[in-house]
């Protein structure tokens, strides 16, 4: 443990941490253990046994109730008025802090550092010696030891709060741990040109947290302080009072980056799981043997899923990993996105509350473009059949385009753009984040699709996901297929077929053209349109070539020598394939001409019959006089069937109705 600064201190009100108390106690030599018991040095025989523990105290009862209003209740109030054996279970700071009371109390001197300060304030506390029952008692002097020596010293307030872990909820109710948090976020803000104080720097490596065994390093005059220099003096802090104090650094404004850079190392050290490659192992899982399971403390507590399975270190791990992702800045960047996705690995691991997991997701998805492949490959927790969780992967990029098409109209955004891609252009990538995303999702497809349990329909679905333009170049696409392919071989030809859909055969390169032309496990319809669009691209290529003046210039025609090594590379079932394909196409260009030919030579011919009806059915040019004798030639001939029997009376009126038409006929003529 570090020593105190008090120690160190000279000219102070309480005498380099030695106090006693103001009035005469027992004449005595001190304390002597015996064993598990305490006796004190007197002639005077004991006539009170204290047990605080394991340990049992040999005390005499006056000292204690000049001093201690709990000692008066429980003796003064107890129906036996021979009490001499009380028992303390549940006193703050144990035996050690009971002693030094007890110590007080006898009028003997008390040697306080920040090591025990908590707990004596605590047992004060407790046995309730304040100022009632003798001026300047142990409250008194604890509080103010408290106030003016610990407070002042960085690492006392560091190595006080560290000492509160044991003593909850007494230093909660005593104000100690948001006094002591208080103090170290004020010193952690301060200008490192002006840090004088001691402060333990960084170490070599990094490994559990043996926060006893930490070296110093104080500052000399010359000497540079970074602006973490008090990252490793906080991480030894419990994760309750960690998220304290970095609480209280945020209230103070310190960066972002600085605050992200806190809680990465502080992982770096609890969790060492964030920082080892490969899956998880229970073993892997706990906690150094220095860390103290707790319950209640300061962190944030979302129900979550609830594991009997889980062991005592797992649940630790569990409180610090959400306790971790409630604290994170909100602000992009604050921490590394590969970090996150660690962290977000673990929390699949240890059942995290899914709302914390969820915002989570979502801090990953703003800097989705930052991942790595080794980082994206998140193993699958919930019992699925395939490996990795692709359904998680789905979901980070889901949150990355609703922030893409959420800050795509806003000014900051595009000023960051434009400053991303001038540093991008400097480095030689120039490639926006849709199209690092696109490149990260294609590797991640090629390593989940030798998973003979992924299904091709998530496959798809993830490589759809991104839109058109986020591709220039389906090399990656086209390797993640042929991936798919090899293995699983028993999909049919339809299946295949539909997979492929996925990729655009123009956005191929000249390599991937040739390896796709020699790929037999591609359905041969895709085969030939990789053909035809390399055959497109060479003639693109040698218009182009053509147009060009400057001879320099003609660094296209290199190609040429790809077309012949892409055709003499092609397999023969390929190449007598496409011959046939070939002369199909011409037959059939063939016989659609002669369609075409005789389609035009019916069309003529309906034209002509056409015409013809419509003279046919025109009506001919008739006069008033023709149409009448039209009509009475028909009304004759009805007239004659119908009165065929009829008497001569009927006939003769019948040839008197015909007669006066042929008279005005005549007439006429």
């Amino acid at each position: 443990m570090w020593e105190s600064e008090t120690e160190s201190v000279r000219g102070r009100e309480f005498g380099n941490g030695f106090f006693s108390s103001t009035k005469p106690g027992f004449n005595t030599d001190g304390f002597q253990l015996k064993g598990q018991s305490w006796y004190v040095a007197t002639d005077i025989p004991s006539d009170l046994l204290i047990q605080v523990g394991d340990i049992n105290f040999h005390l005499h009862k006056y000292p204690l109730l000049s001093r201690s209003g709990k000692m008066n209740r429980l003796i003064y109030d107890s129906k036996d008025p021979d009490l001499r054996r009380i028992v303390f279970e549940d006193l703050p700071g144990g035996s050690e802090a009971f002693e030094l009371a007890a110590k007080f109390c006898y009028g003997l001197a008390v040697d306080l550092t920040a090591g025990n300060i908590s707990g004596l304030r605590c047992a004060a506390e407790y046995l309730e010696m304040t100022e009632d029952l003798e001026e300047g008692n142990l409250v008194f002097k604890t509080e103010a030891f408290l106030s003016y020596v610990v407070l002042s010293s960085w690492r006392d307030s560091i190595v006080v709060l560290k000492s509160c872990e044991k003593l909850s909820p007494w230093a909660e109710n005593l104000q100690i741990a948001r006094r002591c948090s208080e103090s170290i976020a004020w010193k952690a803000c301060a200008n490192p040109k002006g840090i004088k104080w001691a402060y333990t720097g960084k170490p070599s490596n990094v490994s559990s947290p043996k926060w006893n065994d930490l070296n110093d390093s104080s500052p000399s005059r010359n000497q540079h302080v970074p602006p973490d220099w008090w990252f490793e003096d906080v991480s030894i802090l419990r994760i309750d009072h960690f998220v304290r104090v970095i609480t209280a650094i945020k209230v103070k404004g310190m960066r972002f980056e600085l605050i992200g850079a806190a809680i990465m190392h502080y992982a770096a050290k609890w969790l060492p799981c964030l920082i080892q490659d490969g899956e998880l192992q229970a073993d892997e899982m706990s906690i150094s043997s220095h860390s103290n399971s707790w319950k209640g403390g300061f962190h944030m507590i979302i129900p979550g899923t609830k594991d009997d399975n889980l062991s005592i270190q797992a649940k630790d791990q569990r409180t610090i990993v959400e306790s971790l992702i409630s604290i994170v800045p909100p602000q992009k960047d604050s921490v590394s996105c590969g970090f996150l996705l660690r962290l977000l690995r673990a929390a699949n691991m240890l059942k995290v509350a899914p709302a914390l997991v969820t915002e989570l997701e979502k801090r990953v998805g703003m800097q989705l473009e930052q991942a790595t492949l080794a980082d994206l490959l998140i193993p699958n927790y919930n019992k699925s059949e395939t490996s990795y969780d692709v359904d998680l992967v789905q979901r980070l990029l889901e949150h990355f385009l609703i922030q893409e098409q959420t800050d795509s109209s806003s000014p900051s955004r595009r000023s960051f753009s434009d400053k991303q891609m001038y540093e991008g252009t400097q480095r030689g990538n120039n490639l926006n984040p849709k199209s690092r995303v696109a490149r990260l999702v294609d590797s991640y497809l090629t390593e989940v699709s030798r998973d003979r349990n992924l299904l091709m329909t998530k496959f798809q679905v993830l490589a759809e996901a991104l839109p058109e333009s986020a591709r220039t170049c389906d090399d990656g696409l086209y390797r993640a297929i042929d991936s798919y392919l090899k293995a699983h071989p028993t999909l049919s030809e339809h299946e295949r077929k539909r997979l492929c859909r996925v990729m655009d055969c123009q956005k191929l390169s000249v390599d991937a053209c040739i390896h796709a032309a020699q790929n037999e496990r591609l359905p041969l319809r895709v085969v030939v349109q990789v053909l035809f669009s390399e055959q497109v691209k060479i003639s693109n290529t040698l218009a182009n070539a053509i147009t060009l003046k400057d001879p320099a210039e003609t660094r296209y025609q290199p190609l040429i020598t790809n077309r012949k090594t892409l055709l003499e590379g092609t397999p023969q079932s390929f190449q007598e394939g496409w011959v046939t394909a070939k002369k199909d196409i011409n037959t059939l260009k063939f016989e659609l001409d002669g369609v075409k030919s005789k389609h035009v030579e019916l069309q003529k011919e309906m034209e002509n019959l056409q015409r013809q009806f419509e003279k046919m059915s025109k009506p001919k040019p008739t006069s008033a006089w023709s149409s009448g004798w039209k009509k009475l030639g028909k009304l004759t001939k009805m007239t004659t069937v119908e009165n065929h029997d009829i008497g001569p009376q009927i006939s003769t009126t019948i040839e008197h109705v015909r007669k006066p038409p042929r008279r005005w006929r005549n007439s006429i003529s």
